[in-house]
């Protein structure tokens, strides 16, 4: 297991376990009495420590090297998933995963940003930072749902699209703008679902829907906590104070009435309990499908449209 800094109580605790229990196998000794005193300490430590997380800590959290990314969601919610590539105008971005899948007896187009598993994996998805043909290649499959009255599922988890300059050169903005403006159109349900990071325009770029849902331990902001320390303070030492200031957690985007809900993780984040969070995901997105599925397409958009108009507070001066 891999621990954050706020988590180093619970690391000394399974060290003391794994010892423990080391013993008992080396030596044939019943030790269930101390196992189950140390796991009730590790559960009451867990829940004192997740109960008040920092918009930081939660930052941290969303950015686990354990947690799980959107193949793996994509792999264990849905059946028969088979991979589509390409944007048939420039490239296939390994940033951005997606394809035709089905749950239960509906299939749908699930599209997400795919970071990579170790370094040579992140190498390869450019740790989820997509480029402009993988915008281009998730409105191609999201038009392609539309065409067969598929319903579309996002699985967002970025530090932001791409930031280079092949990638202003090849209209990175232009792109996602695109992608906005067809999205707000589609006549096919879309869910978004803020699985990890959820970062300025890369975030946005698949992330206009009916509903938009963040996991408890995310994040959803123009702009990363460091990013904004540097711009402000010049240096990344005050990316603390700046995730609290720029109110990025689930918490906070609820409060703002830019998501729909919060989906609860398991004590101590989705990658503690990954067979839990593929549960609760795919027991939602069934349920969230179904409703939508039930409005005209008509009656769809002009929600959609209205949610969006209806954001953000401002005030007229004489």
């Amino acid at each position: 297991m891999v621990f954050l800094e706020f988590e180093r109580p619970l690391e000394k605790l399974y060290e003391q376990l794994d010892k423990i229990q080391q013993i008992a196998a080396e030596g044939d000794i019943d030790v269930s009495d101390q196992v189950k005193e140390l796991d009730n300490k590790i559960k009451a430590k867990s829940k004192e420590i997740y109960a008040d997380l920092t918009g930081w800590q939660k930052v941290q959290l969303s950015r686990h090297p354990e947690r799980p990314y959107s193949l793996h969601y994509i792999q264990e919610i849905f059946k028969k998933f088979v991979e589509l590539h390409g944007d048939r105008k420039f490239g296939d971005d390994k940033a951005i995963v997606g394809g035709l899948a089905k749950l239960g007896d509906q299939t749908m187009v699930v599209i997400g940003h795919q970071k990579g598993v170790n370094t040579k994996m992140r190498q390869y998805r450019n740790f989820g930072m997509a480029n402009p043909e993988g915008y281009r290649k998730a409105l191609r499959l999201m038009k392609m749902a539309e065409k067969f009255n598929y319903p579309v599922i996002c699985f967002i988890d970025t530090p932001g699209a791409y930031p280079g300059i092949e990638a202003e050169e090849r209209g990175q903005a232009e792109a996602i703008a695109r992608n906005l403006i067809e999205m707000a159109q589609l006549k096919v349900p879309i869910l978004c679902y803020i699985i990890g990071e959820g970062a300025s325009g890369g975030a946005l770029g698949i992330g206009l829907g009916d509903k938009v849902f963040m996991l408890e331990n995310t994040w959803y902001s123009v702009i990363s906590p460091e990013s904004c320390s540097s711009i402000l303070w010049r240096s990344w030492d005050y990316k603390e104070q700046a995730a609290e200031s720029l109110k990025l957690t689930a918490d906070h985007m609820l409060g703002f009435g830019l998501i729909d809900e919060i989906i609860k993780e398991p004590l101590g984040g989705a990658h503690v309990d990954p067979d839990k969070m593929v549960k609760t995901l795919r027991s939602h997105i069934k349920k969230e499908v179904s409703a939508l599925m039930e409005l005209t397409p008509a009656k769809r958009v002009k929600a959609r449209i209205d949610k969006y108009s209806k954001m953000g507070h401002y005030k007229t001066l004489k």
